[in-house]
């Protein structure tokens, strides 16, 4: 019986603060529309990382003086490297056809010959495709292939890992204040109820009343209000997503479905947690208050 009395007074305390709680949720619902976007977007762009990672490319040019049975050996060990995901070989008479490819121009025809030399393309996991990671495998390519020359765009990949750690932050440190803005506002309606019902909750606690059937309905009216703000905000996600970018930006569309489809439930159960964890922090330090006097 205490704990359908606790359950309907969680659900009914929203009725009786009608215009707190209607505040409460239309500003959490926004806070949680513009924390949802800012996920999408941030794993839409660590997805882009992700792909620019799994095309990047280490070029080992081999030498003249090593054989052909040689440079075959060299591939099948590079192969096994861990983080290589891909070892491609290109013979001189592959590297003259993509030069051609590439320039419009028969490089044997201009020269009489053939200078270009022969090679390995490495491709790697996304998760190896990192400054420091290339730096420890390509002491490991010389041991297998020594006087081998090895290139690759160690400025490309710089600048990719800036980038991302820059946006992380930023992203993370907008994430983090939007969090805290929606626990403080939830948080603070609840202490407004508390307060408007102190000569109740002081009659509770007079007859015996665990500090635990206090507050329980106004950790449920909380996480109401959190799941209630969660539900718009990933609808609105819904409406701009799936309607309003699907019709008109298709292609950005593209980008930032797959990560959407994460953010519609994350953004309920965040809210969910959100009403939880505001309501129960208001809770328990109006109750450590009350015991005070």
């Amino acid at each position: 019986m205490s704990l359908l009395f606790v359950v309907r007074e969680g659900f009914s305390s929203i009725g009786r603060a009608k215009l707190p709680a209607a505040i409460t949720v239309t500003t959490s619902f926004f806070a949680l529309v513009l924390l949802a976007l800012f996920s999408t977007v941030s794993l839409s762009f660590l997805d882009v990382i992700k792909e620019l990672h799994s095309r990047v490319e280490l070029e080992v040019f081999l030498s003249e003086s090593m054989k052909e049975p040689q440079a075959m050996d060299a591939l099948q060990q590079v192969k096994s490297l861990k983080g290589v995901r891909e070892a491609l070989y290109i013979s001189k008479d592959e590297a003259a056809q993509t030069f051609t490819h590439d320039f419009g121009e028969d490089i044997v025809k201009i020269l009489g010959s053939n200078p270009l030399p022969r090679s390995i393309r490495l491709k790697f996991n996304p998760e190896y495709a990192r400054p420091d990671s290339i730096e420890r495998i390509v002491p490991q390519i010389q041991a297998i292939a020594p006087g081998v020359d090895i290139r690759y765009n160690q400025l490309f990949l710089d600048q990719i890992e800036q980038n991302a750690r820059l946006f992380t932050l930023v992203t993370g440190g907008i994430g983090i204040l939007i969090s805290l803005a929606t626990i403080v506002l939830i948080g603070y309606t609840i202490q407004l109820a508390m307060y408007s019902r102190q000569e109740k909750i002081r009659t509770m606690r007079l007859v015996g009343a665990t500090g635990w059937f206090i507050g329980a309905p106004y950790i449920i009216e909380g996480a109401l209000q959190g799941l209630l703000s969660g539900l718009l905000a990933a609808g609105a996600l819904w409406l701009i997503a799936d309607q309003l970018l699907f019709r008109y930006e298709p292609l950005l569309y593209a980008v930032v479905q797959p990560s959407a489809l994460l953010v519609f439930p994350a953004t309920v159960v965040l809210g969910l947690l959100l009403g939880i964890f505001g309501s129960a922090l208001s809770v328990s330090k109006y109750l450590r208050a009350v015991s005070k006097r």
